[in-house]
C-alpha cells in the first residue's frame, strides 16, 4: 500500500510540474498588476501617433529651466522698461452715480457753493440717472460716457460767455459708477471700484488681501459678458506671463476657486497611491512620489516612472505627452526633483516583471493546491477500496 501511495504521488507530480512549466512560459505575458508597455496595444482607436514620449534627461530639464528663466527675464524687462498697453491713452469713462468736482479758479462761489468745510465728494456734482449734471450759469451738461478731459473742455467753453478766460479743472471725486467683483478664495471678497487708475487682475487680487491658503493659483476664472476666461496667477507671479494680467472692466467677475479640484494623481507601484492637491508653489515629481510614500522597492520597476500630461491645446494633434524617468540610479532622483508637475498630471510607477510573475503564482497557487489535495484524497480512497 505504501508503494502504491508513492506511485500515486509520483504520478500526480508529473502533471503538476507540467502545469507549472506551462504557466511559467506564459506568466510574464498575462501577469496581472500595474505596467505600462512602451508600445501600446489597444483594442479600440489607435492613438499612439497622438502620444509624444520624452525621456526625463538633464537636457530636457535644462530646456524647461531655460524657458522659465526667459519668462522671468521678460518679467524684469517688463517692470523696468515696458509700458503696459492699457496705460497708453487710458482714460476713465464717467458714469451714472459718479461725483464730479468742478473747480473754477478765482471764483470760489462756483467752486464750493455749499461751504469750504465740506469735502469735494460732499459738495461735488452727482451724475444723475440721465447722465447729466447741473452747473451754475451754463445749466445741464451731458457727462456720462465721456472723459474728464471732454467735460472740462465743454464747461470752460460754455463759461466764457459769463467769465473772462475761465480756468477750469474737473476731477472725479467719487467713483461709484463702475465696479469689478472679486469672489471665492480671497481674504476679503467684494466689489472693487474702477477708477482713473487702471485696475488689473493682480491689482484687484492684491486689493482684497490676496488668495487664501485654499485658493487655486493655477485656475482663476474671469467672467466678462457671460464668457469665462481661465487665468493662472501662478504663471503671472512665478513665470512672468503678464499677458494674463488683464485690465478689468465694469461688471467683470474674478473668481478664485478652491484648490482641491486641481490635483496630481500618483498611481501604480507606490506605497500609498493618492491624489495630491497642487500647492501654490513649485511641485516636483520627487515631491509627488514622497507624498505617496515613495515607490515600492519590492515590486516597482525603477526604470518605469512615468508622468502623463494631457495637452491643453485642443487644436494640437498631440493628445498627450508621456515623460519617462529612469531612476535605477540614485542620481536620477535629482532629475525628478527638477521636473515640475502641472495640475491633472498622472504619475504612474510600473511594476517589475518579477513582481508581476509573483502575482501570477500567488493567484494560481491556491487553485493548484486545492486540486492537488482533492486528487490526493480521491487516490487515498481508491487505495483503501483496493485493499478491501
Amino acid at each position: 500500500m505504501t508503494l502504491r501511495r508513492n506511485d500515486s504521488r509520483s504520478g500526480w507530480r508529473k502533471p503538476l510540474l507540467g502545469l507549472s512549466f506551462m504557466v511559467a512560459l506564459s506568466g510574464c505575458a498575462f501577469a496581472p498588476g500595474s505596467n505600462i508597455d512602451y508600445e501600446a496595444d489597444s483594442q479600440g482607436e489607435d492613438i499612439s501617433d497622438n502620444i509624444e514620449v520624452k525621456a526625463i534627461t538633464p537636457s530636457l530639464i535644462k530646456t524647461m529651466a531655460a524657458t522659465e528663466d526667459d519668462l522671468r527675464d521678460s518679467l524684469f524687462d517688463y517692470a523696468e522698461n515696458a509700458v503696459p498697453e492699457f496705460e497708453i491713452g487710458y482714460d476713465y469713462i464717467i458714469g451714472r452715480g459718479d461725483v464730479l468736482s468742478v473747480v473754477v479758479y478765482d471764483h470760489p462761489e462756483l467752486t464750493i457753493p455749499a461751504g469750504s468745510e465740506r469735502s469735494a465728494e460732499e459738495s461735488g456734482n452727482v451724475v444723475h440717472s440721465d447722465g447729466t449734471i447741473f452747473y451754475p450759469y451754463i445749466g445741464t451738461v451731458e457727462v456720462a460716457g465721456r472723459t474728464v478731459r471732454d467735460v472740462r473742455g465743454e464747461i470752460q467753453r460754455r463759461l466764457e460767455g459769463y467769465i473772462a478766460q475761465p480756468q477750469v479743472d474737473v476731477k472725479v471725486a467719487a467713483f461709484n459708477a463702475q465696479k469689478a467683483y472679486v469672489t471665492g478664495q480671497v481674504e476679503r471678497p467684494g466689489a472693487e471700484p474702477i477708477t482713473n487708475v487702471p485696475l488689473t487682475v493682480l491689482d484687484a487680487l492684491s486689493s482684497v488681501g490676496g488668495l487664501t491658503q485654499g485658493g487655486d493659483w493655477h485656475d482663476v476664472v474671469l467672467t466678462r459678458d457671460g464668457v469665462e476666461r481661465h487665468l493662472s496667477v501662478y504663471d503671472m507671479l512665478v513665470n512672468g506671463d503678464l499677458d494674463q494680467n488683464l485690465l478689468l472692466q465694469d461688471g467683470d467677475v474674478l473668481h478664485v476657486p478652491v484648490v482641491g479640484n486641481k490635483q496630481v494623481y500618483v498611481m501604480g507601484e507606490v506605497n500609498a497611491p493618492t491624489a495630491v492637491s497642487m500647492p501654490n508653489a513649485r511641485f516636483s515629481l520627487t515631491n509627488a512620489l514622497s507624498q505617496a510614500g515613495g515607490i515600492n522597492e519590492n515590486s516597482a520597476d525603477a526604470s518605469g516612472i512615468f508622468v502623463i500630461r494631457r495637452n491643453q491645446d485642443v487644436d494640437s494633434e498631440t493628445y498627450a505627452t508621456v515623460y519617462q524617468l529612469n531612476a535605477e540610479s540614485a542620481i536620477s532622483f535629482a532629475l525628478g526633483s527638477e521636473f515640475i508637475l502641472q495640475p491633472t498630471d498622472v504619475v504612474y510607477v510600473t511594476a517589475a516583471p518579477i513582481a508581476r510573475w509573483n502575482r501570477v503564482i500567488s493567484q494560481i497557487l491556491p487553485s493548484v493546491t486545492a486540486i492537488y489535495e482533492l486528487s490526493q484524497a480521491t487516490r487515498n480512497i481508491k487505495d483503501l477500496n483496493d485493499d478491501f
